[in-house]
């Protein structure tokens, strides 16, 4: 009993650990620099999926638009970092934004406070979220869940928190509404 019981915990204390991240570009690779915050650390406890609002064009250089994204949220809304956490491009590349650890910003009256903000880059209410974003933003959206040990109700849109906006874009909010984004997260979870 006792080799046993020596041979399963360890297998077991290996199905509690965190689960793997995919693949994330760091602030540091895409030329960013650190946010600075006295703010209190947050726990999340919601995920909400962003987009960009603004046509994108193909071959646009993301790291060039993140870039500039940081220096009008600190310099023009004088936030403490890029508003979201992460952000997905057209080819599926995640790239960290604002520290997790520190609540997002936004241009409208909810508190995201203890949300995770997922924003694709891109105007859904003109544009298509591309295969490649759609699977990085589920798979990136499985991996927060399960590290927070967040259920799939705690999964919505900005537009779910906020009659301000239209965000995520229609095109990405049929998906949202639909059911599909939730369903494809569960099966990862």
């Amino acid at each position: 009993m006792k080799l046993a019981l020596a041979i399963l915990l360890p297998a077991l204390a290996g199905c509690a650990s965190t689960p793997p991240a995919p693949e994330i570009v760091s602030v540091a690779a895409w030329g960013g620099s650190t946010a600075a915050s006295d703010a209190p650390p947050q726990r999340i406890s919601h995920i909400t999926i962003h987009h960009q609002g603004e046509t994108w064009q193909e071959g646009s250089d993301v790291q060039a638009y993140l870039r500039r994204l940081q220096q009008w949220s600190r310099l023009t809304k004088r936030w403490a970092d890029i508003p979201y956490h992460y952000v997905i491009a057209q080819d599926g590349r995640i790239y960290s934004a604002r520290p997790l650890e520190q609540a997002g910003d936004t241009n409208t009256e909810y508190d995201p406070r203890g949300h995770a903000l997922v924003m694709l880059v891109g105007n859904f209410e003109v544009q298509q979220p591309t295969p490649a974003q759609l699977k990085a933003a589920v798979e990136l959206t499985a991996w927060l869940a399960r590290l927070h040990h967040i259920g799939l109700e705690a999964i919505a849109s900005h537009k779910d928190h906020s009659s301000q906006t239209l965000c995520p874009g229609k095109n990405l909010y049929a998906l949202m509404e639909s059911g599909w984004f939730k369903a494809e997260v569960g099966k990862r979870l």
